[in-house]
């Protein structure tokens, strides 16, 4: 069984999951500790035949991993998260593993493939296979101390296969501080119940994790950050690697995205402090506080920085912003490749963004 994701006496008295209905929203319950949000997603794996290294490749590969066909209509396909296991030993093959983007790749290709990290070229194999992974074994979702709504008691006391048939749910998730922090979808049905040790009025509750993707175990200390409580000061990130930043910034999209914001007046300046921005989870980070503060969100992708410059995000245009030590992104984000290999210079397109939205960037 997967550990909960808190152990600490003094958070066993806050409810900070709630289960709820997504049709009309009724919560089903709420409780203070859950066990089985964090594990190993199930991973596609490909074995790259031929390959061809162009830069070394080892351990955990990227965020965003881009196959592209050579010479071919088809468009390029994505691995998130990959990672490597190595060569094939007594072989030339190169085995990779992530999670595929919601196409897959394509059935019955038999050509040149060419890889990328979205920053540079990693090399080329004359052909790749799926490899199908033998299933996991998915691991219950289990609320302890769940203090039941009505409406669950009754599907509890009825027992039916419909009765317990939960359909779509959501496991909301609050912070330290009370506030919805993020939330997972389910479509689940209750595996079991049963009383709780500490209270006689609360349940335990066990949920069938079949259609659940857990969360990663890498990401097991940012979300317990996170639940703590929003960062007090910018930065609490720098410190993290590439991999740990996007996770980072995973929660800082979702709990940005749902929050109410004021706009500044036009005319305010901003100060962003470029000394971190060594990857590009940095740049929406950096990018986010300096506009909304510590934990804030201002944009995740090219697009989302777009559509954050055209307000109900914390900015009114115009504005001004003073960039400090933009050298730093400069040195990290000039080189960078589009989905199907196309090179272009990340710092110099976010500056052109800001710019269309009004905001007057100073680089010091």
């Amino acid at each position: 069984m997967i550990p909960t994701v808190y152990e600490d006496k003094d958070d066993r008295g806050r409810m900070r999951y709630t289960l709820s209905e997504t049709e009309h929203g009724q919560a089903w319950g709420a409780c203070a500790e859950a066990e089985g949000l964090f594990g190993e997603p199930q991973r596609g794996t490909y074995e790259l035949f031929g390959w061809v290294p162009q830069a070394e490749v080892s351990g955990w590969v990227g965020n965003r991993v881009w196959l592209v066909p050579d010479d071919d209509p088809l468009e390029p396909w994505l691995l998130q998260d990959a990672e490597t296991l190595g060569q094939v030993l007594g072989t030339d093959g190169l085995v990779l593993t992530g999670l595929d983007d919601y196409e897959g790749s394509p059935e019955g290709h038999r050509g040149r493939v060419r890889v990328h990290d979205g920053r540079r070229w990693l090399g080329s194999c004359r052909e790749f296979t799926r490899i199908m992974s033998p299933e996991q074994i998915p691991a219950p979702i289990v609320l302890r101390g769940l203090a039941p709504s009505d409406q669950l008691r009754a599907a509890l006391a009825k027992g039916t296969r419909r009765a317990l048939d939960l359909e779509g749910a959501a496991l909301e998730l609050r912070d330290g501080h009370g506030e919805l922090l993020t939330d997972r979808l389910l479509w689940t049905t209750i595996r079991a119940w049963r009383p709780y040790s500490f209270e006689a009025d609360l349940i335990d509750l066990e949920l069938d994790g079949a259609r659940f993707t857990p969360v990663p175990e890498y990401a097991r200390s940012i979300w317990e950050r996170w639940l703590a409580g929003p960062p007090a000061a910018v930065n609490t990130w720098a410190g993290l690697d590439t991999r740990c930043r996007g996770a980072w910034h995973d929660l800082v999209r979702e709990r940005g995205c749902r929050r109410s914001h004021r706009d500044r007046p036009a005319g305010h300046a901003y100060e962003l402090d470029g000394r971190y921005i060594t990857d590009e989870p940095a740049l929406y980070l950096a990018l986010g506080e300096a506009v909304n503060g510590p934990g804030g969100y201002f944009g995740g992708c090219l697009a989302a920085l777009d559509d954050c410059l055209r307000g109900t995000f914390g900015y009114a245009a115009p504005a001004t912003l003073l960039w400090r030590d933009a050298a730093t992104a400069r040195d990290h984000l000039s080189h960078a490749l589009t989905p199907d290999g196309q090179p272009y210079n990340l710092f110099t397109t976010v500056l052109e963004t800001l710019a269309e939205g009004g905001m007057d960037v100073t680089l010091a």
